[in-house]
């Protein structure tokens, strides 16, 4: 049994995105609304996500736009408190993307008993961020002083908005960093939040590795899920949960439960 079948109890796993809202130091946070304001719309999220039947939420500062490549203190502590105030209601294992740190991700993760992290944590990038580089030695370093090493990395091998700096073939990539870096995930992404992911580079990433489960990362739907899921091992969505599946809406309960109809119904042909 694989380690996303332990943790969440199915094969073929759906992560759920809750999207926050801005917070303090964010340029468009509401002052007005505070973060009251933020935290109930999370809880409103939280709970269609749950009750429309995802196997996992992966909480994430998704609307902190424009994203940093180093996450300052203040976002760090906001999703901590946020997490904190809805750990009660969360009935599934959970995880956090805190864009686009990884050490901050852990931090956060740390402070919330989180269980995962999903995060640009190897290559580098020409992106609209700027130059993005990374260093996983030192995130795999920082989880282990953290004392977290069963948090689980999930790696972002096609970054959205972003192109890998050399000129490499995307197997290549794939059989590099799962030799070198030992990740417990790899996710493959279109090219921005809701925007399909290419099933023929995803199946190509998967064909590349021999022991890491690949996630289907942006643009999954009710009708592309079948084929995605009988690619890939898992899948994060959000989009499509959304009202009219409008990525700045918020969550529509009886979409996530239509959606997760049809992952249940395709489950069946795995037994």
């Amino acid at each position: 049994m694989s380690w996303l079948e332990e943790m969440f109890g199915v094969k073929k796993p759906v992560i759920a995105m809750c999207h926050l809202q801005p917070m303090p130091g964010d340029p468009n946070y509401d002052e007005k609304g505070g973060m009251r304001k933020v935290i109930d719309l999370a809880y409103q999220d939280l709970c269609a996500l749950q009750n429309g039947g995802v196997d996992g939420i992966m909480f994430s500062n998704e609307f902190s736009m424009p994203y940093l490549t180093k996450v300052e203190p203040v976002t760090q502590a906001c999703m901590a408190r946020i997490i904190g105030e809805l750990r009660s209601e969360i009935r599934v294992p959970y995880g956090v993307n805190c864009l686009w740190d990884p050490i901050a991700s852990l931090n956060v993760a740390a402070a919330v008993d989180g269980k995962f992290i999903r995060e640009i944590i190897s290559g580098v990038y020409a992106s609209d961020f700027g130059l993005w580089n990374t260093n996983p030695g030192e995130t795999a370093r920082h989880r282990a002083r953290l004392g977290i090493s069963h948090v689980k990395m999930l790696y972002n091998i096609v970054p959205e908005a972003a192109k890998y700096l050399a000129d490499r073939d995307i197997a290549e990539i794939a059989r590099t960093t799962e030799f070198n870096h030992r990740p417990d995930g790899i996710c493959v992404s279109g090219l921005t939040a809701g925007s399909a992911t290419d099933s023929q580079v995803l199946k190509r990433v998967k064909d590349a590795t021999a022991h890491t489960p690949v996630f289907c990362n942006t643009g999954c739907n009710r009708q592309n899920v079948r084929q995605q899921l009988s690619i890939a091992d898992g899948a994060v969505c959000a989009t499509t949960f959304k009202v009219d599946g409008i990525f700045e809406n918020p969550v529509d309960e009886a979409r996530v439960r239509d959606f997760m109809d049809e992952v249940k119904d395709f489950r069946k042909t795995l037994e």
